[in-house]
């Protein structure tokens, strides 16, 4: 199973509806992004920093996700003041360009913020109520049940991969460089191709005589609580708090 760490918990975030939780997501992600403001940047990640908070998110596995986002925005640091061009200033013999530091400084906010306040929206609900969530803002069913079977097997897919692996080291395969290991790992990857239809086809037809007609029901139907509500507009006014100071 894709390790789902932070969607188990009793703070106030984990028991709003997937659907408040993903319009909030989705509104704070584009302010965040279309901003060239320092100031909403930073509010907003003042923002996502307290959601995180009110999840009771582990402080560890967070920065851990932090750092994978990190690794790219430090690659940033490294050419954007170097090549970006404008306004200098020197540092030891070196001419950064001014410009450049403060775009991969305002990318670093943002791209910060936006990793915090998804982890504290979308990783505190299940992917299979996240995929429920989105059909119920008005996502098309089809691509909700694409996303909820992938989800579901994806892992099979996995596990048949393994079973055929572990097949092949039986018999005394030994991954090298050389031609034998090439043709060997492309058989592993086809036959997993092959069996993964074969499975898909003898689901469809399970679903069928289970009378499957493309949409999946939930046993039982979220409501909105009065709480999602205020949630939602807090979280708005908040959003468009930010947004109108950017036009300031």
């Amino acid at each position: 199973m894709i390790d789902e760490p932070f969607a188990i918990g009793e703070s106030p975030l984990h028991r709003r509806d997937p659907r408040v939780k993903i319009i909030t997501a989705i509104t704070l992600t584009v302010l965040v992004a279309l901003t060239d403001s320092f100031v909403v940047a930073a509010g907003a990640g003042v923002l996502a920093l307290l959601l995180v908070l009110v999840a009771g998110l582990p402080i560890l596995p967070v920065l851990r996700h932090l750092l994978a986002v990190n690794v790219f925005t430090l690659f940033l640091w490294l050419t954007l003041p170097l090549t970006y061009g404008g306004e200098t200033t020197h540092l030891h013999g070196l001419a950064l360009s001014v410009s450049g530091i403060r775009l991969a400084a305002l990318i670093t906010l943002k791209s910060n913020t936006i990793a915090l306040a998804l982890t504290a929206l979308l990783s505190t609900s299940t992917i299979a109520s996240l995929g429920h969530g989105l059909e119920g803002i008005g996502i098309p069913p089809r691509l909700c049940f694409i996303l909820l079977t992938t989800y579901r097997y994806l892992f099979v897919i996995h596990q048949e991969y393994q079973r055929l692996h572990r097949a092949a080291v039986m018999r005394g395969f030994v991954a090298r460089t050389n031609l034998h290991t090439y043709k060997t790992l492309s058989h592993l990857f086809a036959m997993t191709l092959v069996k993964s239809w074969n499975r898909a086809q003898r689901v469809h037809q399970a679903m069928l005589l289970r009378g499957f007609t493309g949409k999946l029901f939930l046993l039982r139907q979220p409501l909105l609580i009065p709480a999602d509500y205020l949630f939602l507009a807090s979280c708005l006014a908040a959003c468009g708090g930010l947004a109108t100071l950017g036009l300031c």
